[in-house]
């Protein structure tokens, strides 16, 4: 069998601490963004450039994963699954897969939804500037988002100058996004990373940094139109939403759904086997496959599983 020119990489290792209950009982790659796993996506943009070999590293509940995707075989893909025993930051978390990895390969942080154009652009930064990384970038308007993911700082030529992580002082409003193209030599740069005394991690982006001071060619791509770091209730339900405009619809209902009448949906996702006994509206709301509603109640930005309803504001 002829090798894909690109392997695939997710991290999905995290806890979401800031989640409440919901984070200790669900992996945060696999929350439903309109009844698709958030994982599904990424795996999605993967397949548009060739990409047939992913490797996930799992950490926090990642059986739920692994028993959610299996071989990969219904998107496409081959999956494979690498524990991360420790969480000691996004560097290590790529470390690890040195072993695994034998060709450049695209890596996504798996707890963030992206909304991109043409993913390919990545590829051909990559390959007509000989580069050995390049940058999915987003220009922004606030700059807490800036904040919140880290800066990237051009040459002239647009090569990338410099990279700050969590940047409290914004130089500029280009912000890296967590979609990341690389070729091998980011091996040599992680293993020169220290940890950082910002977060006693080792940070992925003082190892591109470091490949830039090795005088290695990093490269940018404008690719990514929209994105949302999964952290908090809201954020899932914002996702949701998001998607539901893009794709013209007021809400998404799975199967196998027992429904009463008088249940009013808007901008609602409703999972697989959800039953709903007695009427009511549900507005901006993420229900789970299997959950089960009796009270009668309304319910407006809150996610529903079977074990509990968490309100947004309230994670």
């Amino acid at each position: 069998m002829t090798k894909s020119k690109y392997q695939g990489v997710i991290l999905a290792a995290g806890h979401g601490t800031r989640m409440g209950p919901f984070g200790d009982l669900f992996p945060k790659p696999i929350v439903p963004i309109c009844n698709q796993p958030l994982l599904v996506y990424q795996i999605e943009y993967m397949r548009q450039l060739g990409i047939d070999e992913v490797f996930i590293v799992i950490g926090h509940r990642g059986h739920l994963i692994s028993q959610l995707l299996g071989d990969g075989s219904t998107w496409g893909v081959t999956i494979r699954y690498v524990e991360q025993e420790r969480r000691l930051g996004i560097a290590h978390a790529v470390g690890i897969l040195e072993r695994h990895l034998d060709r450049p390969f695209l890596l996504m942080l798996g707890d963030i939804f992206f909304e991109m154009t043409d993913v390919g652009r990545m590829v051909r930064e990559f390959e007509e500037h000989q580069a050995s990384a390049v940058l999915a970038v987003k220009e922004e308007t606030d700059p807490e988002a800036v904040k919140r993911n880290f800066a990237v700082i051009l040459h002239e030529d647009g090569t990338v100058r410099r990279v700050i992580e969590k940047p409290r002082h914004v130089p500029n409003m280009l912000k890296g996004c967590g979609v990341y193209l690389f070729d091998l030599p980011i091996f040599d740069a992680i293993r020169r990373t220290p940890r950082t005394a910002m977060r006693d991690e080792y940070e992925l982006t003082d190892s591109i940094q470091i490949l830039i001071d090795y005088d290695y060619r990093v490269r940018v791509a404008p690719v990514v139109d929209w994105d949302t770091n999964v952290t908090v209730i809201g954020d899932l339900i914002r996702c949701c939403v998001h998607e539901l405009k893009k794709r013209h619809a007021a809400y998404v209902l799975g199967e196998s759904c027992a429904i009463a009448d008088g249940v009013e949906f808007v901008e609602s996702c409703v999972g697989d086997n959800v039953t709903i006994s007695r009427p009511a509206r549900l507005e901006r709301c993420v229900v789970f496959p299997g959950a089960r509603l009796d009270e009668g109640r309304d319910l407006t930005d809150a996610v529903v599983t079977q074990h509990a309803t968490l309100r947004a504001g309230h994670d």
